[in-house]
């Protein structure tokens, strides 16, 4: 019997661990991908819909692939070519132009696709919050009736990973995220200390996963290549983490999440040094409703395994 099938749409500023997600979710078997979205935040919005459409096309997968916003709501746009690669896939050399995107841009999609579908689309974010916010602001009903958001953005434990405080995907444009904290939705935030704790990877593990020999999986270790590099320089170990991979394993299965509590997340929007935090509101003390599902824990073991079988899929 085929399953039923459940509808996402993915909004990505595709570079290597978003295109890992991406072959997450192409390999689930009850998940139909209703559209992909692009936002800038790793590389321009242009690559990153490139990049989609490439790793869409390696899977032999058809989806409608969106551009969105080119820049954050007020902010100037930061981009992470030094993490990622200058074309977000590792600079390894791949075809990533010359594929038309669809018809449409990505904010009209996202409000278009769930007032279809109320109740029914599971909406993903693996980059800056940028077009899911404008949709909330032009549309503020569909916060009711996204089925869920989950969220790969910010900390939970306070330590960032691009300033002292906060997480990229938040900072990118935490004006955005603001408002889509704010906004009602049912909304999941995987932080990056949940992949900094379960979704590392050393050299012998990566070489674990590349050796399962398929086209996805020597393509998701391969794009990794400039992560690897960047994070030996500021480390001195061969390692990566996965943020988006573990986010999308949580917006699959939730029961990956395995200590999840529900609190208020305030975003900082200042200009200081704490631009871009997300702070849980652990105690009620700022009155605030509780909100958010924030995921502290997950399951190593069951991330593991989804994405092996993603790898192994094709």
């Amino acid at each position: 019997m085929r399953p039923t099938m459940r509808r996402f749409l993915i909004d990505t500023d595709t570079a290597s661990d978003d295109a890992i997600a991406l072959l997450m979710a192409f390999a689930a078997p009850d998940v139909s991908v209703e559209a992909l979205t692009i936002v800038a935040g790793n590389c321009t919005a242009e690559q990153a819909a490139q990049n989609a459409l490439y790793t869409a096309e390696l899977c032999g997968v058809t989806v409608p692939v969106h551009l969105g916003r080119t820049g954050p709501l007020i902010r100037p746009l930061t981009m992470a070519a030094e993490v990622h690669g200058h074309d977000g896939l590792g600079d390894i050399g791949l075809p990533l132009s010359g594929r038309a995107v669809a018809e449409g841009r990505a904010v009209d999609v996202i409000v278009e696709t769930v007032l279809r579908h109320p109740g029914e689309v599971t909406l993903v974010a693996l980059g800056p919050l940028t077009n899911i916010a404008v949709a909330l602001l032009r549309a503020p009903e569909i916060a009711r009736k996204v089925a869920r958001c989950v969220v790969m953005g910010g900390v939970a434990d306070g330590v960032g990973n691009v300033t002292p405080a906060a997480e990229f995907n938040i900072f990118v444009d935490p004006e955005a995220a603001a408002v889509v904290f704010s906004s009602g939705m049912n909304l999941t935030m995987v932080g990056w200390d949940v992949s900094r704790r379960r979704a590392a990877f050393d050299a012998d593990e990566l070489a674990a996963l590349r050796a399962i020999d398929t086209p996805r999986a020597r393509f998701a270790v391969d794009i990794l290549g400039a992560l690897r590099r960047f994070m030996v320089g500021i480390s001195s170990r061969d390692h990566v983490d996965l943020p988006d991979p573990i986010a999308m394993a949580v917006a699959l299965d939730p029961s990956v999440a395995t200590d999840v509590r529900r609190h208020a997340v305030i975003v900082d929007t200042s200009a200081g040094p704490s631009a871009g935090a997300t702070l849980i509101d652990h105690f009620g003390s700022t009155g605030r409703p509780a909100t958010v599902d924030v995921v502290f824990d997950a399951s190593r073991d069951r991330f593991l395994e989804m994405l092996r079988a993603s790898l192994a899929a094709g």
